[in-house]
């Protein structure tokens, strides 16, 4: 009854939604959507206006991205590469065709979606803007040459060609050495004890320990105890000798063996410890590898361009008294004010056309002293240059007013921190979808959809106002955005508003409200009505008294320069401050290494960060003291995937896959067939399907047209084999598990707790949509984030554990943030330290203390502004995030 009962409500808040929302005639502009059935989407009709502002709303997983992105945009693509010749065709990435009857009226798309920035150092700002290639022909047509220096091309300012390439570093900025203790870090081992960490692992590791044994090399003697001669070489010689192996031979059976001269098992060709280590960073395809074999580089500027990564010759031309090195390292805010005046025709001194050359060393005075005054004075001191033609000072002019002209767009969606040469690996997504967004203005496009996926993601509500204008810009100059959205203030600035629900996953997928956004208050099944007109107050902060204070002493760390802090411990901290300022190289970078470093464990790179980045190997300095005693273990809970392949998903990250494998291998029809608990892995030969190999999809390639992936014809999408498939447990196979979501397995497990209660955690988290086989390539990185938070809460809680968590609430609907929240708070109950960097003004009202950094971005951030109780915060002049947390405060009172 009570099901039938929502049934009606829910079909009374469409009726009623029907009713407010205003009819579209057909020739008023309208792209209408018939029978949209993509993921849970139920028969979805829809109008929404053209050359509008539209938000669609909902919690997560009630179906709005679906709509927005897997339907509305896919077909727009769709329908343009109908018009792409087939050969041109298969060279491009491309959606599926989406599930809907017709969609009338749609114009060409663009999407700007969230993603990471690519693992590749050589990505940066100012590629992903195209800003460099305006920069490095600034510098090739109107640079000021040393005397008798031919005029260099635009290529050659590049670092990623070999004719600008540094030669030394080959344009990465850093060189590499690859040092004794590195590759051995314990020398009391000896080589059958892995004393040489950065040999390969498993067979590989195995074949070299063999081959010095064949070359007479003792391997169970001490490293430290054998001879400098042999040391050096076994890890540093450049020959690669063949030797005869022995497998499984002692190394007196061996000696016997090559006295005899016996057949070996097979000739090996011994490669030296720096040798390997240098040839698979700089040859391998796999992140992973790359990953692991960096730890044994010593990383350090390149001597010979200075970490500039570019030529000598390319270096020696300048631009308003710098080179292009120094100038793409200024920041964006620096290099509008060092451009400005050259805009308005005036010109700093520069070594000219026809000028004496002087001394390398006087020109390395003179432009780091003007390096130093570009960045330090606020307008820098500009005189005429008489040596510069004519022509020259008008290319020049022209070309500083059109970067200029792209950098103002920038600074106005708040990105006037960056610099050009910062690699995107290191950016947020919510960073680079704005910095994709910039370059769209910049177009002058009308008559286009835009599709965007939280643009508001990772922005201070102070960054967002600049967010507002710029998607307003885009609209105002003809164009339809559709922008799927938590952010409460952009659905009031929107013109029109498309919730979808009401809950996620089954129970979600209809649309509940489409029109002005007034008229969604009168749409009881709405959970964003809720938040929108303030009748869901936030929680007011607990105010708990912190049990000690962790003290970080002298940071320096990105803007941070000597900079001290206090974290409480026992109670829920909040990080605030305007993108840039410096939250995350406090909490996510210099207290959880400095923290790692006093649990005696190994430093961490970060996984977003190419391992050939400059920053990659950027080290925090500075001393952990206070009560650092008071924490046992070290928690960090970030957006990074849960896995790179299809083949990891919820259920194996969270390790309920393994109980449920048990459950089916315990059966009477399992035992029967002697199956063990590895026969229900897909990953497994002996259980899955051995045409697809466990992916339950195989790739079709067409001539002339992009793989396309079909369901298995074998097993049709299930993974496993037959006779696999035909054990069940309490009526269903192993397959029919993975196809459960998280809410429908809580019911089938219920007696189970091994598999009950992380199932029941993940719910509580806002994740009972998700299916427990789906890939983790599917997943946003706000669900990998929670599901991470999940497996850790169903540990047992002992306390002292610091967890630090950047943003939890991407991706989060307000009325999941605040079940978030209760879990969070029940860490710090349980003993716990909490810790989050966060935007959420309902996150940081809850807090127990708040610690707000700024006063602005880059270097004019990297303070503490303001730190104390949310409501002394809120009071504090000066502070980006008083205003915010205000408001916020007084909406829970």
């Amino acid at each position: 009854m009570a099901t039938s009962r929502a049934a009606e409500s829910r079909a009374a808040g469409r009726s009623s939604a029907r009713a407010a929302a205003p009819a579209i005639a057909r020739d008023d502009g309208c792209v209408r959507v018939r029978g949209a059935r993509e993921h849970n989407l139920r028969d979805v009709d829809l109008d929404v206006p053209r050359d509008q502002l539209v938000v669609f709303s909902g919690v997560s997983g009630s179906g709005k991205s679906s709509l927005a992105f897997g339907t509305i945009y896919a077909e727009a693509q769709r329908r343009y590469f109908e018009s792409v010749a087939p050969y041109a065709r298969r060279l491009i990435d491309q959606a599926g065709v989406p599930d809907v009857d017709s969609i009338e009226g749609l114009p060409p798309a663009i999407a700007l979606q969230q993603q990471r920035g690519a693992g590749n150092a050589r990505s940066s700002v100012g590629s992903v803007t195209t800003l460099s290639s305006l920069v490095r022909m600034m510098y090739s047509r109107a640079g000021a040459y040393p005397a008798r220096q031919p005029m260099l091309y635009a290529e050659d300012f590049s670092p990623n060609t070999p004719q600008g390439a540094c030669p030394r570093c080959h344009g990465l900025g850093h060189v590499y050495e690859v040092t004794e203790a590195l590759m051995v870090p314990d020398p009391s081992l000896s080589i059958r004890e892995k004393a040489i960490a950065s040999w390969p692992p498993a067979w590989h590791g195995q074949n070299l320990r063999d081959i010095l044994v064949t070359l007479g090399y003792d391997i169970d003697r001490p490293w430290k105890e054998l001879p400098k001669k042999d040391r050096d070489w076994i890890l540093f010689t450049e020959e690669t000798p063949a030797a005869p192996v022995y497998a499984g031979f002692t190394p007196a059976e061996t000696r016997a063996a090559l006295k005899r001269k016996a057949e070996p098992s097979y000739m090996g060709t011994y490669t030296g410890a720096r040798r390997y280590v240098l040839h698979t960073f700089a040859t391998t395809q796999s992140a992973l590898m790359k990953k692991r074999v960096s730890r044994f580089l010593e990383g350090r500027l390149c001597p010979e361009c200075d970490g500039k990564r570019l030529k000598r010759e390319a270096l020696s031309v300048t631009f308003a008294g710098v080179d292009i090195g120094e100038f793409s390292r200024l920041s964006l805010d620096r290099l509008v004010e060092l451009l400005q005046p050259i805009a308005e025709g005036d010109f700093p001194v520069d070594a000219g056309e026809g000028s004496s050359r002087a001394s390398a060393t006087g020109r390395d005075r003179a432009r780091r002293a003007a390096a130093k005054q570009a960045t330090h004075a606020a307008a820098p001191d500009v005189r005429r240059t008489p040596a510069m033609s004519e022509e020259k000072r008008l290319a020049a002019q022209r070309l500083a007013q059109g970067v200029i002209g792209r950098l103002h767009t920038l600074q106005a969606l708040g990105l006037g921190y960056l610099s050009l040469d910062r690699s995107t690996p290191t950016l947020s997504p919510g960073e680079l979808q704005r910095l994709r967004l910039a370059t769209q203005l910049r177009s002058h496009l009308f008559g286009v959809v835009y599709v965007l996926d939280e643009p508001s993601a990772g922005l201070h509500p102070a960054d967002s106002q600049a967010l507002y204008g710029a998607l307003e810009q885009l609209r105002d100059a003809g164009n339809s955005v559709f922008v799927v959205e938590h952010d409460l203030e952009l659905m009031r600035r929107a013109q029109w508003l498309v919730d979808v629900g009401p809950d996620a996953g089954e129970r979600g997928g209809e649309v509940l409200y489409s029109g002005p956004p007034e008229g969604l208050a009168a749409i009881e099944a709405s959970r964003t009505a809720q938040y929108l007109f303030g009748t869901t107050p936030a929680p007011d902060s607990h105010e708990r008294a912190p049990s000690g204070w962790l003290e970080l002493q002298g940071l320096y760390r990105h803007n941070l320069r000597r900079l001290d802090a206090r974290i409480p411990l026992g109670v829920l901290t909040a990080v605030t401050g305007i993108s840039g300022s410096g939250k995350s190289s406090l909490i996510a970078q210099a207290l959880a290494e400095l923290v790692r470093l006093h649990l005696g464990h190994e430093p961490e790179d970060s996984d977003d960060e190419a391992p050939d980045a400059p920053s990659a190997f950027e080290r925090t300095r500075g001393h952990l003291a206070g009560d650092i005693d008071a924490v046992q273990r070290l928690v960090q809970v970030d957006q990074k995937p849960i896995g790179r392949t299809p083949r990891s998903n919820l259920a194996t990250y969270t390790g309920l896959f393994d109980h449920v494998r048990k459950l089916f291998a315990a059966t009477p029809e399992a035992r029967r067939r002697r199956f063990d608990a590895g026969r229900f892995s897909f990953n497994v030969a002996k259980g899955r399907c051995e045409t697809c190999e466990g992916e339950g999809v195989v790739s079709v390639e067409l001539l002339f047209m992009p793989s396309v992936h079909a369901p298995c014809p074998t097993c049709h999408g299930a993974r496993y084999n037959e006779a696999t498939l035909q054990v069940q447990w309490n009526g269903r196979n192993i397959a029919d598990v993975l196809g459960m979501t998280v809410e429908q397995a809580g019911e089938f497990f219920s007696e189970q707790g091994a598999i009950a209660r992380p199932l029941h955690l993940l719910r509580e988290i806002g994740l009972g949509y998700l299916r427990l086989g789906q890939p983790a390539t599917e997943l946003s990185g706000g669900e990998a984030q929670r599901i991470k938070l999940a497996t850790e809460l169903q540990r047992s809680q002992r306390g002292r554990s610091l967890y630090v968590l950047d943003e939890p609430t991407t991706g989060l609907h307000a009325a999941d943030v605040d079940r978030l929240m209760v879990q969070l708070h029940r860490l710090v109950e349980a003993g716990n330290t909490v810790v989050v960097i966060e935007h959420e003004m309902r996150v940081v009202a809850q807090a127990d203390w708040v610690i707000d950094m700024g006063p602005d971005a880059g270097e004019r951030g990297g303070l503490i502004v303001a730190e104390g109780r949310p409501r002394d915060v809120a009071k504090v002049r000066g502070s980006r995030t008083a205003e915010y947390l205000a408001s916020a405060l007084e909406g829970s009172a």
